[in-house]
């Protein structure tokens, strides 16, 4: 697996632009990244959050927010999607996913803020996340969401994940893509140069 530097989480940004050409950022979350993260889940619509945690809940527990803003070697990572507004930086998204090296799998979950759904966010986010996949060296990305979540479905869909059955989960479908792209060939400029590195 690709070695992450901690101390330097920055040079692994990439910069992506939605529909419109709003510049968007996606970078690692940090812990000081809480707050907003938090603010973040409080503001989507109940039913965006339900689809998103798959459950009723007001906000992120503590411990899955402790989860989202520390990186550790792990294999686990999560990033935001921001834009920049008045020298302030908004978060518009989210991702979550996790490298498993003995399956060469990362499994992932994103969400869009409500105002900005539609404007090609979640498509560049999931773009990106096969990027920063293929840079970790996996051949599978792989994903699970509520059978109703048509966002999320049609999100995957539109991105070329095939769907099948969870067996005994009538409430879930799991979306697969293979990863098709080398490493050395990742389109997200600041992955490439990491993966030439390796």
């Amino acid at each position: 697996m690709l070695a992450l530097d901690l101390n330097h989480l920055d040079q692994y940004s990439d910069h992506l632009r939605s529909l419109s050409g709003v510049p968007v950022t996606v970078r690692f979350v940090a812990p000081e990244d809480a707050s907003a993260l938090q603010a973040y889940f409080r503001s989507l619509s109940v039913q965006s959050r339900y689809n998103r945690l798959m459950g009723a809940a007001s906000e992120l527990p503590p411990a899955q927010l402790d989860a989202f803003t520390h990186l550790h070697d792990d294999g686990r990572f999560s990033v935001v999607a921001t834009v920049a507004s008045d020298a302030m930086e908004t978060i518009v998204g989210e991702a979550r996913y996790a490298f498993d090296e003995d399956t060469a799998s990362v499994e992932l979950g994103l969400s869009v803020a409500n105002a900005f759904q539609g404007q090609g966010i979640g498509t560049a986010l999931m773009a990106n996340l096969e990027c920063r996949a293929a840079a970790l060296g996996a051949k599978r990305l792989f994903g699970d969401t509520l059978r109703t979540n048509d966002a999320m479905v049609a999100l995957a869909r539109k991105s070329g994940f095939a769907f099948a059955a969870i067996p005994n989960d009538w409430r879930q479908v799991r979306f697969t893509k293979p990863i098709e792209v080398a490493p050395r060939e990742v389109p997200c400029a600041t992955w490439h140069l990491l993966a030439e590195a390796a």
